[in-house]
């Protein structure tokens, strides 16, 4: 069983056992990782995977408490999941970017300055494993775009740009659901960026087609 979700399995058993109630407040994250015997980077996730799914709410300067669990909240959060395993059009736009994405790499790689590249490396470094899932899923549409745009073709660009919104959902859902995600991702583009540092077109088409394709077969076998 993964860390993130043997941290989920603990707090859903405080809920079931009667421990955590609705509105209840969750212990301060530091105490209750070490009463749970739970590193606190897997609490922080599992948190994150209930805050989506509207068990926990998440109050910023304040604390993390059991919400209402009321059906109606509960299912409202289970429409999430089930809109992203049954909506077959975010697997044709993965299919799209599959075709799109590895000849924009190309592209960047032939025409992209080195202003460009070095603003792309600082949205890199500018994040980790230990990133908060908001601003990862920011910087992978950023990074994303930030290709797009050292293409040189304006069309190419609001195509792409077009698609994104609609694997936002997607993207979430991978974060906290597929183990290592943020660091194969991190690591992934890392590979184009260096790519197209290189100039080297060709290894930028590659490396960017190995990780549409990786994110495109995690999502056909979520689907399932």
């Amino acid at each position: 069983m993964a860390v993130t979700d043997e941290a989920i399995l603990k707090i859903k058993e405080m809920i079931l056992s009667g421990e955590l109630k609705p509105g209840d407040r969750l212990e301060p994250e530091k105490e209750l990782s070490e009463r749970l015997g739970l590193s606190r980077s897997s609490l922080r996730e599992a948190v994150k995977a209930l805050e989506i799914v509207r068990v926990l709410d998440v109050r910023r300067g304040d604390g993390t408490y059991v919400t209402s669990l009321e059906p109606d909240l509960l299912l409202e959060a289970m429409s999430f999941v089930v809109d992203l395993h049954s909506d077959q059009s975010v697997l044709e736009i993965f299919a799209v970017r599959r075709i799109l994405e590895p000849a924009t790499s190309a592209l960047a790689a032939q025409n992209a300055d080195p202003a460009d590249l070095a603003r792309l490396r600082e949205l890199l470094e500018g994040v980790d494993a230990a990133s908060e899932l908001d601003a990862l899923i920011e910087h992978d549409l950023e990074f994303h775009r930030g290709i797009a745009s050292m293409a040189g073709n304006a069309y190419l660009t609001s195509l792409l740009e077009s698609m994104s919104g609609r694997t936002v959902r997607a993207r979430i859902w991978r974060g906290i659901t597929q183990e290592n995600a943020t660091d194969r991702t991190i690591a992934e583009h890392d590979a184009i960026l260096s790519a197209l540092e290189a100039g080297d077109q060709d290894l930028a088409r590659a490396v960017t087609l190995t990780h549409i394709a990786g994110i495109e077969a995690w999502l056909r076998a979520a689907a399932l």
